[in-house]
């Protein structure tokens, strides 16, 4: 193994671009039940933009199922047998990533005065209009394509811990950003959620199973949508 080979799996790069290629154009699924349902786009609600939201994530966490679905079966294995152990690794880290999130965030929001960050003024009014749906979709289905895409397909193409590490945080943090931002400063807000992306991907290197990461990415997204449901 040369130099490089430790560094990027040429295989696992090229898995890894078409599964990010999937998920950065899966909402094209969402053509299908327009199509089907005769939807005028252009008086599109927010109860039917959540609805499409959800169609085009459970379309992509199939195929994503499918391409992984020999590893997924061996690290379900692996996360029941050692269930406690990855838990309790699962729910360290994501701690320490909650930490950093909810400082970063405080000085972002206090220090330049930013306010919220455009992505999650959208969730909101995305869970206004459907909260129940909301909470599927983003509690349960998003958890589980995201660290597919962000943990599962960038480990196979970053065999090296560290950079496989950065460049999860760092890929991870920026698309809950730039898809949304409005100006130029909010690339700071990568931070926060560069740092939880950051310890999903080193739980899952610790634990070597993809559910102890898509377990704790639930369980913290849950709680969001839940508390935005009953507050």
């Amino acid at each position: 193994m040369n130099k490089i080979e430790k560094f990027i799996n040429l295989k696992g790069l090229i898995l890894g671009i078409v599964v990010f290629l999937l998920f950065y154009f899966s909402s094209y699924f969402q053509i299908i039940p327009i199509l089907l349902l005769n939807i005028d786009i252009q008086k599109i609600t927010e109860s039917q933009t959540v609805m499409l939201s959800a169609f085009s994530n459970t379309v992509l966490l199939l195929i994503l199922y499918f391409i992984f679905r020999k590893e997924i079966k061996k690290e379900w294995q692996k996360f029941k047998d050692k269930f406690l152990e990855n838990i309790d690794i699962g729910i360290k880290y994501w701690l320490v990533g909650l930490a950093i999130m909810m400082i970063s965030n405080i000085i972002i929001n206090i220090v330049l005065n930013l306010g919220q960050a455009a992505n999650e003024q959208a969730v909101q009014q995305m869970i206004s209009a459907l909260p129940w749906l909301m909470f599927i979709n983003a509690g349960l289905i998003a958890p589980c394509t995201e660290e597919l895409i962000f943990r599962k397909s960038f480990r196979k193409a970053f065999p090296n811990k560290w950079l496989f590490i950065l460049m999860s945080a760092l890929i991870f943090g920026s698309l809950h950003v730039i898809t949304s931002m409005t100006s130029p400063i909010e690339l700071l807000y990568i931070i926060p959620y560069g740092a939880l992306g950051g310890a999903f991907a080193y739980m899952y290197q610790k634990t070597d199973t993809i559910f102890t990461s898509i377990t704790m990415h639930m369980f913290h997204n849950s709680v969001l949508v839940l508390l935005s449901i009953l507050i």
